[in-house]
């Protein structure tokens, strides 16, 4: 008896073990489970309300851009980003000469491309928004030479004159002058007349003085002023400003 005894206690030990154990661990697995799935949740939240906050800040405040060409060389390299500040001219303040600015060239530089893919260009301007891509083929980056009413002439001795006054362009690419081809243009108000400091390779107002408008940007069409260096790390700080229009007269005093 006591032999058929353990020999009923070793079969029942040996049987898989179901029921309320089983259930047990599968209590515990659903436990773990929703512990989970809150935490997961949780960090879809902060991350989609911080993607969006980022692109809030970047719409209205101060937006990253990658620098694609060398048109800005020295002042910007290709691979740079520069971060622009989006308030420099929203409260009365208008763009200044000298003042390198990043800006909208449609209908000025570019033909408005009435065949471009809408949700294409979103998802295009949100990575770029974020410095991640390059800007749209639209956006462009130059700096300011003449402002509204300026008449600006090339080239004296391998210099600007803004409203008669010669400009000594120190940021200039060594070796560049002012400009390889002569112009003498008045500019309209509520316009710009934007170069990049490497004139030999920069596709600026000179290019389109041909065109409807004549190379001249709509003050409206800026979307900032390029204050800050965020990348590479050696690079990083705020954006030298220049001097050179110091001396330039206001366009009803010019002369020469």
């Amino acid at each position: 008896m006591e032999t058929q005894a353990e020999h009923s206690e070793r079969d029942r030990s040996s049987e898989p073990r179901t029921g309320s154990e089983e259930g047990s661990r599968f209590s515990r697995f659903r436990g773990a489970a929703a512990v989970v799935r809150p935490w997961r949740r949780r960090v879809l939240v902060v991350g989609v309300a911080g993607a969006a906050g980022l692109l809030l800040f970047s719409a209205f405040v101060v937006q990253p851009f990658l620098i694609p060409s060398g048109s800005m060389e020295p002042t910007l390299r290709v691979g740079d980003r520069v971060l622009v500040n989006k308030l420099a001219y929203r409260f009365g303040a208008e763009p200044e000469r000298g003042d390198v600015v990043v800006f909208d060239g449609t209908g000025s530089f570019v033909r408005e491309d009435l065949g471009a893919n809408p949700v294409a260009e979103l998802a295009r301007g949100a990575a770029a928004s974020l410095g991640l891509a390059e800007p749209p083929d639209t956006d462009f980056v130059k700096r300011v030479v003449g402002v509204g009413g300026d008449r600006v002439v090339c080239c004296d001795a391998g210099r600007l004159r803004v409203n008669g006054v010669a400009v000594d362009e120190t940021y200039l690419h060594p070796g560049d002058t002012a400009s390889g081809a002569p112009f003498d243009i008045v500019v309209p108000q509520g316009t710009l007349w934007m170069l990049g400091d490497h004139r030999s390779r920069s596709s600026d107002s000179r290019d389109h003085l041909g065109s409807p408008g004549g190379g001249m940007v709509p003050v409206e069409r800026v979307i900032g002023r390029v204050d800050w260096l965020g990348w590479p790390p050696g690079r990083i700080g705020g954006l030298q400003g220049t001097g050179a229009f110091d001396g330039v007269r206001e366009p009803g005093r010019a002369h020469g």
